[in-house]
């Protein structure tokens, strides 16, 4: 089902954020991104647990997550998980290309075969398990717009508003984000549903979004602003206070 106005519409003057003084709030039609919940980074007995991370930080986030996407699902906003996959063969790894990978990437890419496409590893978490009405986008690097069929499919329900959840915050989701607001589409980063294991890049992404990129909300914030300012089926309207 189809709904708002394609991302390449433009947009009315008093619906960009612009410079000058706001007529009123800009609506916008969000679709959810969940990125990379998956049993290999986020579930005990995955192949990051395995290597030996802490793992805690990511299942931190998982009832935030939960919370979001069952407001969605109610509010009818378009959902995507995304996998982070590799061939069992190995053909499609990082280590094929690159000659230059800083140690600690190169130990886990060696040391713990993850997220094999078709295995548990790769599985999204049992807590966050998708539904039939879920999109699922696989990737084989860190944007969720690369070599994916992400971009068509957001084109296609017209959505203009990408909601960023899940790891880790200066990886994925730091680069599907950047991607993204790159191609046209506008961001809203949760701050308590994203998690990263290096914890002064998670407050510099956060930090860099709010200056450069789009919002940042809690999620509290997020599910309040979308079931307040609901316009229509999937439609919104952005709250003023959070538009600085």
């Amino acid at each position: 089902m189809s709904y708002g106005k394609s991302t390449n519409s433009p947009k009315s003057p008093d619906e960009g954020i612009g410079t000058g003084t706001r007529a009123k709030p800009p609506k916008f039609h969000p679709a959810l991104v969940v990125i990379d919940m998956q049993n290999s980074l986020c579930a005990h007995g995955g192949a990051y647990e395995k290597f030996g991370a802490d793992i805690s930080v990511y299942r931190k986030i998982i009832p935030n997550v939960k919370k979001i996407v069952d407001a969605c699902h109610k509010l009818h906003v378009p959902v995507f998980y995304t996998q982070q996959v590799r061939e069992a063969s190995g053909i499609d790894l990082l280590t094929r290309r690159h000659r230059i990978i800083p140690r600690r990437r190169l130990e886990f890419i060696e040391g713990a075969p993850s997220c094999v496409r078709g295995t548990w590893d790769a599985a999204i978490i049992d807590e966050l398990m998708p539904t039939e009405d879920d999109h699922m986008v696989m990737k084989r690097r860190d944007s969720a717009f690369q070599d994916t069929e992400f971009e068509l499919w957001l084109e296609s329900i017209g959505a203009d508003t990408v909601i960023y959840t899940g790891i880790d915050t200066c990886i994925c989701v730091e680069n599907s984000l950047r991607e993204g607001f790159n191609r046209g589409w506008d961001v809203i980063l949760v701050e308590d549903a994203v998690a990263s294991s290096w914890q002064k890049l998670h407050k510099a992404t956060l930090e860099k979004v709010r200056g450069s990129f789009g919002l940042v909300l809690t999620t509290e914030q997020l599910i309040h602003m979308m079931y307040t300012a609901r316009r229509r089926a999937s439609a919104f309207r952005l709250s003023t206070e959070y538009l600085q």
